[in-house]
């Protein structure tokens, strides 16, 4: 490992979640940052990490939002606001009232008045992993309300085990078929939601080398033909030369339907498969023909509802039938209303194909969504950080967070089950930000003023940061030793620090350590480790168990951690999902009732959901064009995920902030509904609902559909301008808490329809990426603060 040295750059290896790369240090500072030699497609990504590792934005010292500290625990709709004042005080101070209140709640309301929001995205890390970290700590301490799914893919952990059974599911989301495979077996990709080769750059945990993009490109070289079914032309990179079918946003299940419609209707879907390894295909049969509901379900019916030419449905089914293949459904087609469906209709088509199971060919989802899909999966495990186990029963769907704080005791059903939310009393926050996770910010602070207590350990005044009670200050990824790796990835790495800790911030293990000693569990926490021993520990028993599993002679942590990376044993490149199955369905039958594939559920009909039936279905939502609602809101925002930084991290990196405009985030315009508008490049507009309105920055372009906008989450909310709830471009102050459905609650905000106009009058300034309003040690003192 290399030393710091005063007098020139010297460069250290790191990972995190969009890869690895260097960082160049001069003295204490972080002053660039650069590829990794073995990356051969490195993420822009990290051209965010300078600024942001230095910025104002940094926590130097705990602090307590001065209304909590004055006032004591209760709840408080100012938390959040602007102008809010925060104080600084030392660590004692800050643990104290920290571990004072933790008793408090304990005692009058019991362990599941504690939520544990942790959404894990904070590190790379294999042991300073946030969210692992802060439910070891709650663990230890008695238990918490937690929150299950993702935002991400709710209704693939939810819809697929009832399809497939969990084993299958599982798969499905980490063992799909390899890039490798599919450039090897298959004749055509199908893909609903796009490739989108900005999401590539991404793998939780992070990821050695980028081979996405480069094993894309190579599937293309070798003939793989690629349609995107998408609102976005360029959802694909270039080189995979993609068939654009610009289809109207959440109408995909429609198409998805009608292409199933012509394999029955033409003699095309496979019967032979369908009989011997699945269940209600027959079902799925009289839905598309028309013989339930009375609509034949016809490519000319679905290009009404989704703007798609007929004539190229019927022919694009024809074509799926002729050749091997794979019918990917991304992530971001679920992230709508009844988001389900798309996914099952999805699944249908590929067994109508008769191709599951097959190299190459079948049904995915995630291709295009996170750069490890597809690249391989790690069997035999990777280090982790126990968490231990919860002794509270509570949990809620994480899309439901707001919910869950603004109705205690309130009514709700999540995958068959009919539960209550928690009256919430502390909520514990590290490693997320649910400001740019969830929808209707504005409802979400109202949620956040409820609770008697909000803390959060940080590194950046966030959003959420701003609406704690007691905000203790992380070190970051750069300041700590660690070691990173993701499932499927190639190595693991070591992660050196590279410099000190700002200010006066901590490693989260040495917050939790001492919290922990003052609720007399610090033995309970720690099992008598340093942060040292804890990360020796760790990779020393996975060390052991793929000795135990793979005969693989791994160095020992030492030679591992001056060798910088080690190779992961026993990595397999799939070539199928299912593939046991299909070659002996009885030998090696799915976790499901019927053992086979369920295209009709009589478990999720039982649930009688009257917004998830027991078999694919079209299901019109709301927030589409051609609804009743976007007669007064007409376009269809969407808001995918951006491709200049990590959900909300670093947006004040250089990277992220040459895409802005006048400061704001971007929002793009077909020229048509620009030139409706009166609009052109560089305009700063007020887009806007009944929900909320926010300022951002016209770029005019047609690889957009007409009628769509395109607006990236990860903007930081900004609500200090007057009469604009975020100042800052954050699409989440439009977006509804609308559950997908009743099974799986998962996330709606991909749609979102709105009007979008000139900004009128003076333009304010951004303040999301300034820090708040703190009174700090050196002030107190002068003015002989107690």
């Amino acid at each position: 490992m290399s030393n710091r040295s005063q007098s020139e750059a010297v460069a250290y290896p790191t990972s995190s979640h969009w890869g690895s790369y260097q960082v160049l240090v001069e003295g204490d500072r972080v002053v660039g940052a650069r590829p990794d030699p073995d990356d051969p497609a490195p993420s822009p990504l990290i051209g965010n990490a300078p600024g942001a590792q230095h910025h104002a934005t940094r926590i130097a010292r705990p602090s307590i939002r001065r209304r909590w500290l004055e006032r004591g625990p209760g709840p408080d709709p100012r938390r959040g606001a602007p102008g809010e004042e925060f104080v600084e005080v030392d660590w004692d101070t800050a643990l104290d009232l920290l571990a004072a209140e933790l008793r408090r709640v304990h005692t009058e309301h019991g362990a599941e008045a504690v939520f544990g929001g942790s959404y894990g995205w904070g590190s790379a890390g294999r042991f300073h992993h946030s969210q692992s970290q802060l439910h070891r700590f709650l663990n230890t301490i008695g238990g918490y309300t937690r929150s299950r799914n993702t935002y991400s893919h709710a209704v693939v952990e939810v819809l697929f085990p009832h399809l497939l059974g969990a084993p299958a599911a599982h798969d499905l989301l980490e063992r799909p078929p390899s890039w490798k495979a599919i450039a090897r077996h298959t004749d055509l990709i199908v893909t609903f939601g796009g490739l989108r080769a900005s999401n590539m750059w991404i793998s939780s945990g992070g990821r050695a080398a980028g081979t996405a993009l480069p094993a894309m490109e190579k599937a293309a070289a070798a003939g793989v033909r690629t349609v995107s079914v998408s609102p976005l032309r360029d959802d694909t990179i270039d080189e995979m030369g993609a068939e654009w079918l610009p289809v109207s946003p959440g109408t995909d299940a429609a198409v998805l339907l009608a292409l199933v419609h012509v394999l029955f209707d033409e003699g095309l879907a496979d019967r032979d498969f369908l009989d011997r390894y699945t269940v209600g295909a027959e079902v799925v049969r009289r839905s598309v023909m028309g013989m339930i509901d009375g609509v034949v379900k016809t490519p000319e019916w679905a290009e009404e509802i989704s703007g798609l030419p007929a004539p190229r449905i019927r022919a694009l089914a024809r074509e799926m039938a002729s050749g091997r293949t794979l019918v990917n459904v991304g992530w971001s087609v679920q992230r709508a209303r009844y988001g389900e469906q798309p996914m099952w209709a999805g699944l249908a088509l590929a067994a109508c194909l008769g191709q599951i199971g097959l190299p190459g060919g079948g049904f995915a989802t995630g291709y295009g969504s996170t750069g490890r899909y597809g690249g391989g999966s790690t069997p035999g495990g990777l280090p982790r950080f126990p968490q231990g186990a919860n002794p509270v029963d509570r949990h809620i769907p994480v899309n439901c967070t707001a919910e869950m704080l603004l109705n205690p005791g309130g009514a709700f059903v999540h995958d068959g089950e009919e539960l209550t939310y928690p009256d919430i009393r502390l909520v514990a926050w590290s490693g997320g930000n649910p400001f740019h996770h969830h929808q209707d910010l504005a409802r979400l602070t109202e949620a956040f003023g409820r609770p008697e207590t909000v803390w959060t350990v940080e590194t950046h005044w966030t959003a959420t940061a701003r609406h704690a009670d007691i905000v203790l200050p992380s070190t970051t990824t750069l300041e700590r030793d660690d070691m990173a790796a993701s499932r499927g990835d190639l190595r693991l790495r070591a992660m050196p620090r590279a410099v000190p800790p700002h200010g006066e911030a901590r490693d989260e293990y040495e917050v939790y350590r001492a919290l922990a000693a003052r609720l007399g569990r610090e033995g309970d926490f720690t099992e008598g480790r340093t942060a040292e021993e804890w990360r020796r520990h760790m990779y020393e028993e996975w060390r052991k168990r793929q000795k135990e599993e793979f005969s693989a002679d791994l160095p020992d942590y030492d030679a591992f951690w001056e060798a910088g990376s080690v190779d992961l044993p026993g990595r397999v490149e799939d070539e199928a999902l299912l593939g046991d199955f299909r070659a002996d369905p009885v030998a090696a039958p799915l976790r499901t009732p019927s053992g086979r594939i369920e295209l009709f559920s009589a478990t999720i009909e039982g649930f009688d959901l009257p917004d998830c039936p027991g078999y694919p279905v079209w299901l019109p939502g709301e927030e589409r064009l051609g609804s009743p609602r976007s007669r007064r809101w007409p376009l269809l925002l969407l808001a995918n995920q951006p491709s200049g930084r990590l959900h909300s991290q670093q947006d004040m990196g250089a990277y992220s902030r040459g895409q802005k405009i006048a400061g704001r985030a971007p929002i793009r315009l077909h020229p048509d509904d620009a030139a409706a508008r009166g609009l052109a490049d560089g305009d700063v507009v007020r887009v806007y609902n009944d929900r909320g309105s926010l300022l951002a920055g016209v770029r005019v372009s047609d690889d957009l559909r007409p009628g769509v906008a395109q607006l990236s989450t990860g903007a930081w909310y900004d609500p200090s301008a007057p009469g604009v709830t975020c100042a800052h471009g954050n699409p989440n102050v439009l977006t509804s808490t609308a559950g997908t459905s009743g099974l799986s609650q998962g996330c709606t905000g991909q749609h979102v329809l709105v009007e979008v106009a000139r900004h009128q009058g003076d333009l304010p300034p951004v303040r999301a990426l300034d820090p708040p309003v703190i009174i700090t040690l050196e002030q107190q003192d002068a003015e002989g603060w107690e």
